[in-house]
């Protein structure tokens, strides 16, 4: 970590979407910035969402035009500037008889949402043209679909990558750094107390301005200057089960048949996705949540009552990811009157004694979060701020990758996932890397170069994180562990007992948190 007795202009906690963003804004103007992350970059919420970079059709019928008109543009910018990392996803919603919303409804939602995306991107597809596009469909009282387009991303990739274009501008970022407390001076907050969780040392960082992005998290640094708390932490949860079980080639909106709710089922790196739930959670936000009994019941009855001929049950479940969303309250809001579904995401700024605290919002919005952060921090740093919504938040990818005897989407999703990187990645790989982890599209030379390149300190970082082959295969990948060893030995320096004792962790993590529980979990209410 460098360091020439100069304080830092910002010190940024919280190493998720948020935090990255952040990092990403302020290094590009030349501020001097430094992001902490107490676990793996990402581990939070940014690597358990749904995925979706969208405008948020909910958010419209709740009457919130700004942040719906917000989100569409955001969403128009990252297709443009990350392709191959975030990618148009077709979506249809049926129309049945006498369900609302109808198909009249639903086009005067999607007018406004093209209108603010400046092209017309929706179409009403008759009943036998929704039968053909999504095969097995229930089609009792089935009237058509409405169709139009959002956009769906690798949410962990989307912060690695943020984090990567922020170092090339001079910021730095540290995993498994914590931030234990604040150092507090005559003008507030001027530093951070840290621990390194990999040897325990101590440190402290002065900092002209110190950034909470700690998202469910956010009360606790809070509370250190007196902050009330405000977070609603909701816990929403995902199944994955072949494509060839259930073969959804465009993302299927629906309303949950108990109670209303949106759920959508996707596809999503060569598996269908089914999600989302929400729930208030009252477990250890310490702890990794994983889903429980009651969210799988809720999201396989969603999926019976759209492919009732399927018979999809938990023996098709591949794996489960559950991610707390932190929502926040307003101040005198009971949310025992609220339902989860009914809060607010719209994100927020406190300054208070000095420490900016940005939580809530969205994984589509996180410029714009940025860009609140560092106005609200500019005058404390000292820097000029404004705001610019000219310069791209990622540089163009490789027009060309060579090496590759793929003739597919590959090169166009390694330049999105890793930039001008990819060249390198494929120029250290050698021949038997340049193909595909059995059952994914995932290269072993991306395995490889995460664990030589990506800050990688647990086995979970790389086959949950950097990679999805943890949830993409059968029990975490198990049948890879003789490969996967040799990769971490080898690029990560692991002897044999440091592999044995990550890969028991690995495989404790994954069974507890990302399959299907034998039992209910608690601090979990369903509304």
């Amino acid at each position: 970590m460098a360091g020439d007795g100069e304080p830092w202009d910002l010190v940024v906690v919280g190493g998720g979407i948020t935090g990255a963003g952040v990092l990403r804004e302020a290094a590009r103007r030349g501020w001097r910035v430094l992001l902490v992350e107490q676990r793996d970059f990402a581990w939070g919420t940014s690597s358990r969402s749904a995925r979706m970079i969208h405008g948020g059709l909910r958010y419209l019928t709740q009457g919130d035009l700004r942040l719906t008109r917000e989100a569409v543009a955001e969403r128009e910018r990252l297709l443009r500037e990350a392709p191959g990392l975030v990618d148009e996803l077709p979506f249809l919603y049926p129309v049945r008889k006498g369900e609302f919303p109808g198909r009249r409804v639903f086009s005067s939602l999607l007018w406004f949402y093209d209108r603010f995306a400046g092209r017309s991107r929706h179409r009403f597809h008759s009943a036998e043209e929704t039968a053909w596009l999504l095969p097995g469909l229930d089609e009792a009282g089935l009237q058509g679909a409405v169709g139009y387009v959002d956009a769906v991303t690798d949410d962990a990739r989307l912060v690695m990558r943020l984090l990567a274009a922020a170092r090339r501008d001079g910021g730095e970022a540290f995993n498994y750094l914590r931030a234990e407390g604040l150092q507090r001076g005559e003008d507030g907050v001027e530093g951070v107390e840290l621990v390194d969780e990999v040897d325990g040392r101590r440190l402290t960082l002065e900092a002209r301005c110190v950034v909470n992005a700690t998202g469910a998290w956010a009360d606790r640094l809070r509370d250190s200057v007196g902050g009330a708390p405000r977070l609603r932490p909701l816990k929403g949860s995902h199944l994955v089960v072949p494509a060839w079980r259930l073969p959804v080639f465009q993302a299927l909106a629906c309303r949950h048949p108990r109670d209303g709710r949106f759920v959508y089922l996707y596809p999503w790196a060569g598996r269908t996705v089914v999600g989302t739930t929400d729930f208030d959670y009252e477990g250890d936000l310490d702890e990794e949540p994983g889903i429980s009994r009651a969210e799988v019941a809720y999201l396989l009855e969603a999926v019976h009552a759209q492919f009732p001929a399927a018979g999809i049950d938990e023996g098709d479940i591949v794996s489960t990811w559950s991610g707390i969303r932190p929502i926040v309250a307003k101040a005198g809001d009971d949310p025992a009157r609220i339902a989860p579904s009914k809060a607010s995401r719209d994100h927020v700024v406190f300054v208070e004694d000095g420490l900016v605290t940005v939580t809530g919002g969205k994984l589509t919005t996180f410029r714009l979060m940025a860009n609140d952060v560092l106005r609200r921090a500019a005058r404390r740093v000292g820097r000029a701020f404004a705001a610019d919504h000219e310069t791209p938040v990622f540089s163009p990818a490789p027009a060309h990758l060579p090496g590759l005897r793929f003739d597919n989407e590959l090169p166009r999703r390694l330049g999105g996932t890793y930039g001008t990187a990819a060249v390198r990645l494929l120029a250290e790989a050698g021949a038997e890397e340049r193909e595909p982890v059995p059952g994914t599209d995932t290269l072993w030379a991306e395995l490889a170069w995460s664990a030589r390149r990506e800050a990688v300190v647990h086995l979970d970082d790389l086959l949950l994180r950097r990679s999805r082959v943890g949830l993409l295969l059968d029990d975490g990948g198990a049948s890879l562990a003789e490969r996967v060893e040799a990769l971490c030995r080898r690029d990560l320096g692991w002897d044999a007992l440091r592999w044995e004792e990550e890969w028991q962790r690995y495989r404790a993590i994954h069974a507890a948190r990302y399959a299907v529980p034998h039992r209910d979990r608690p601090g979990e209410k369903q509304r």
